[in-house]
């Protein structure tokens, strides 16, 4: 009997992991989870802050370093492009046999640029080469800046997930951005049947931040606005997904996929359910759809493997429900486009803080093992 993963995987959605870790791989635990269904991984500098900081995975790599390499931003770049190589050489076998529609891994660039577009498009170029593996994807922020760099990576044949995205808007964004460097690569007389990407849209935050402002209402006196809790973040994702299907179903779409365009996928990211009272697997059950991936933390993928029912086209059933649920918040003064452009600021803030953390810890951890 198939299990869950290995069902999604037949109704057309793939479940990356949202980590990494050094010891996952001498370990057997990373090939464990591929040979279980696991068809791809994402990173953060959350991630990797927690994974530098709080273990001695990465020790021996900042012993060899010392006195060589003194920028902990170098630093950074050797130590994640040396676990990003081995994830992505464990999952090359995947990429391989499916012909390019799986087997990814994700690495951000800095954080600090995600209004820099000149130095995301320079960062995000220096990422590929360096780390050198068809099966990487670079991460962009999906902010205003970042958009023409979605553009000028995919014109130059790299795979990019689009991060941080909150709303409608900015998803749109982003398809458009990656059809435009489509649409450049063809002009140009170049291939694009080898391109990748994927819009990864961030799903608890919104909910947390919606129902703060709902639970404000209902003590003030709107009982009634209750029941729209943990409702607008799964509502986004359906409306995200009626978009994809429009724009990559369009004319303009087709003909770039007559030349062997892919979809760029919705991803759903930030799938942990941070309110104890919603169900563990809220953001994964009722998103299942086609060309769909959904990234978990292990917590969200230990409790899919364990108690997950699995059923097809969950994020295709009833849609005007979804936009009933922005109907409502909008009518009751919660303005969606409000929350998400603040959702975007903090998203970018606490990647960047996440990032300063970790260059700190790296420069204090250096500095800990010269003196042992």
């Amino acid at each position: 009997m198939k299990n869950q993963v290995q069902q999604l995987a037949d109704l057309g959605q793939s479940v990356w992991l949202d980590n990494i870790q050094r010891s996952m791989f001498a370990s057997g635990e990373l090939q464990k989870l591929i040979d279980a269904g696991l068809r791809g991984m994402t990173s953060n500098p959350t991630i990797f802050e927690k994974a530098i900081d709080h273990t001695d995975d990465y020790d021996e790599q900042l012993e060899s370093l010392s006195g060589k390499v003194t920028d902990p931003s170098e630093i950074f770049a050797a130590l994640a492009i040396q676990d990003i190589r081995g994830a992505l050489d464990a999952f090359r076998p995947l990429y391989d046999s499916t012909g390019g529609g799986d087997g990814f891994v994700s690495l951000e660039v800095s954080p600090l640029l995600a209004h820099d577009t000149k130095g995301t498009i320079d960062a995000a170029n220096q990422l590929w080469k360096a780390v050198d593996r068809p099966n990487l994807m670079v991460k962009i922020p999906g902010t205003e800046e970042g958009a023409p760099a979605i553009t000028e990576a995919i014109a130059a044949g790299l795979n990019v997930n689009v991060t941080l995205l909150f709303s409608l808007e900015s998803y749109e964004r982003s398809a458009r951005a990656y059809v435009a460097g489509l649409e450049r690569r063809v002009a140009a007389g170049l291939p694009i049947a080898g391109i990748a990407s994927v819009a990864s849209v961030f799903l608890s935050r919104i909910d947390t931040a919606v129902d703060k402002l709902l639970d404000e209402k209902v003590a003030a006196g709107s009982a009634e606005l209750a029941s729209l809790r943990g409702k607008a973040a799964i509502a986004t994702a359906k409306l995200v997904y009626e978009s994809f299907e429009r724009i990559f179903s369009s004319d303009a779409f087709k003909k770039l996929e007559a030349k062997g365009a892919k979809v760029a996928r919705p991803l759903w990211a930030s799938t942990s359910t941070k309110n104890p009272d919603y169900p563990d697997l809220m953001y994964v059950e009722t998103l299942v759809g086609p060309n769909t991936v959904n990234t978990m933390p292990p917590a969200t993928l230990d409790a899919l493997l364990a108690h997950g029912t699995i059923a097809g086209g969950t994020i295709e059933s009833d849609p005007a429900a979804a936009h009933a649920v922005f109907a409502e918040l909008e009518k009751n003064g919660i303005s969606m486009a409000a929350v998400t452009a603040e959702l975007t600021v903090e998203g970018v803030k606490s990647f960047a803080d996440s990032f300063d953390t970790m260059l700190s810890s790296i420069a204090a951890k250096q500095k800990q093992l010269a003196r042992v």
